[in-house]
């Protein structure tokens, strides 16, 4: 066997390994791994949110107003990250509130995760020019992690029921 063959099948073993088996991994195991990876998700897109790319304009001349993202100046560039950002945040928030469900503090896991989603918000609108980006977008990619979940509940419903 050649070193490239070794190496291929050294890496296949190994992805393998790394890959969740029931008879091997523990669902607590499991779902630490995914709240982990979640908040570290949810962390870095709120940070990129509230901080963009660049920074901001720290003051009104040639045009840009104090306090923008500079970034906010290659529209397209920015609007693809808004709406990736916020798809990652809200897929994250959605992952965590799934695996603390019936957790105790779960209430209070819901308000701090809402009210982040909240600072999100607020500082995205604050940071973009209003004629960079059309809001309602990125506000549907917020909600689309919760509706295609809520969809994938109702089929599986359905479909139970048939």
């Amino acid at each position: 066997m050649d070193n490239q063959s070794k190496t291929t099948t050294r890496s296949k073993s190994s992805f393998r390994y790394c890959q969740y088996e029931e008879d091997r991994d523990s669902p607590g195991d499991a779902r630490n791994v995914l709240i982990v990876v979640a908040t570290l998700i949810a962390a870095v897109a709120f940070q990129a949110g509230v901080n963009p790319p660049g920074g901001v304009w720290q003051d009104d001349k040639d045009g840009h107003k104090a306090g923008r993202a500079i970034y906010a100046t290659e529209k397209e560039a920015y609007y693809v990250f808004l709406i990736s950002n916020t798809l990652a945040l809200s897929s994250s928030v959605l992952v965590i509130m799934y695996l603390t469900y019936r957790f105790p503090f779960h209430l209070e896991v819901l308000v701090a995760t809402a009210s982040m989603i909240v600072t999100y918000g607020s500082a995205v609108f604050a940071v973009t020019p209003k004629e960079s980006v059309r809001f309602r977008y990125i506000l549907i990619a917020a909600v689309v992690p919760f509706a295609m979940r809520l969809l994938i509940r109702v089929f599986v419903k359905f479909r139970s029921k048939s």
